[in-house]
């Protein structure tokens, strides 16, 4: 059982391992969800992003939890180079057997596109612009 697991080793954390994915631009998707991968030597990790179009709070957290539990079961399946970004699309009816049966091969798919496309370099974020009246 301890392979089955979701240890916090396994999350993208902070925005800028969101932005570092993003950033990349590989992708594979069904109807029902948007996978983001780029290369790590980490992996695999993922992380969620689940919008408010989707409804409140309990009902994204309930999105949240699926797309966790199928990646807990599935995580031995996943490319092992790769972190990724998991951005449910049409998640009305949204089950753990669908996500089970697809998200595997949706991250290879991901994962085969940030193979070919190499490492991306990320450009430094320049600090916002100050706005109004400077003393």
């Amino acid at each position: 059982m301890g392979e089955a697991t979701f240890p916090k080793h396994r999350h993208l954390r902070r925005p800028a391992e969101f932005d570092r994915v993003y950033a990349h631009r590989c992708t594979a998707r069904n109807n029902q969800v948007l996978v983001f991968a780029a290369l790590s030597d980490v992996g695999p990790r993922i992380g969620l992003s689940v919008g408010r179009k989707h409804g409140g709070a309990v009902v994204r957290n309930r999105i949240r939890r699926l797309l966790r539990e199928a990646f807990r079961q599935t995580q031995s399946d996943w490319p092992i180079d790769c972190d990724f970004v998991l951005v449910p699309q049409d998640a009305k009816e949204l089950t753990v057997a669908e996500l089970l049966a697809n998200l595997p091969q949706l991250a290879r798919d991901a994962a085969r596109r940030a193979r070919k496309k190499g490492p991306v370099e990320i450009p430094a974020v320049k600090p916002p612009r100050k706005r109004g009246k400077s003393r």
